[in-house]
């Protein structure tokens, strides 16, 4: 019997417990959606995918295959071994919080992705002790040779996907990045569910 697709409702957080050496198949269902990514190690929390450390690690500003993500402790967490997105996908954002969309102009309260983080590992259980700096999976942040910075729609297309293997036990959370202000979730600006595999 095949895996099922698990939903990472739009706007929405979901995390959910992987063994090492599984592999987990991220789906850009719609073709647009930012999915911001974090991985836990899931026996001492503080210790989590840190995309200051695997840029080092890397000596590139995005994952290509084969190319494994370290912890804050510069121990291998995820490995990606599969992408068929185009990959595009950025390690320089923060994840967007309450404050974020304050300087955007929101006066309400708007869905984020922090509050997604800990939404999903709330079904858990579990409290992150922190909100990383996340894998922005699909999400599109072209730089210039002059160090200049844009938000830009995916180039990632329906039902593309991106593979990442558990180089150990983990807990691994996304948000369907809520971002309806700017352009990162399509010209649209309509964020949309996406769905995750783990095998």
């Amino acid at each position: 019997m095949e895996p099922a697709e698990i939903v990472i409702p739009a706007r929405r957080g979901k995390a959910a417990h992987v063994r090492r050496g599984q592999t987990v198949r991220v789906i850009n269902t719609h073709g647009e959606q930012v999915v911001d990514t974090w991985a836990f190690a899931a026996g001492d929390l503080g210790e989590f995918m840190s995309m200051e450390h695997s840029r080092a690690g890397m000596r590139r500003l995005t994952p290509k295959i084969g190319d494994t993500l370290l912890t804050n402790r510069r121990a291998p967490i995820l490995t990606l071994i599969e992408d068929t997105s185009g990959g595009v996908h950025d390690t320089l954002m923060a994840a967007c919080d309450r404050w974020r969309y304050e300087g955007l102009g929101c006066t309400e309260y708007h869905d984020n992705c922090q509050d997604n983080l800990f939404g999903g590992c709330k079904e858990l259980g579990i409290v992150p002790p922190e909100t990383p700096s996340p894998l922005n999976l699909f999400m599109n942040i072209p730089w210039t040779i002059e160090g200049s910075l844009s938000f830009d729609p995916p180039v990632s297309t329906p039902g593309s996907f991106v593979v990442v293997r558990a180089e150990r036990d983990l807990v691994i959370a996304f948000s369907a990045c809520p971002q309806d202000i700017l352009p990162i979730n399509g010209r649209g600006r309509q964020p949309t569910e996406a769905h995750f595999v783990i095998a």
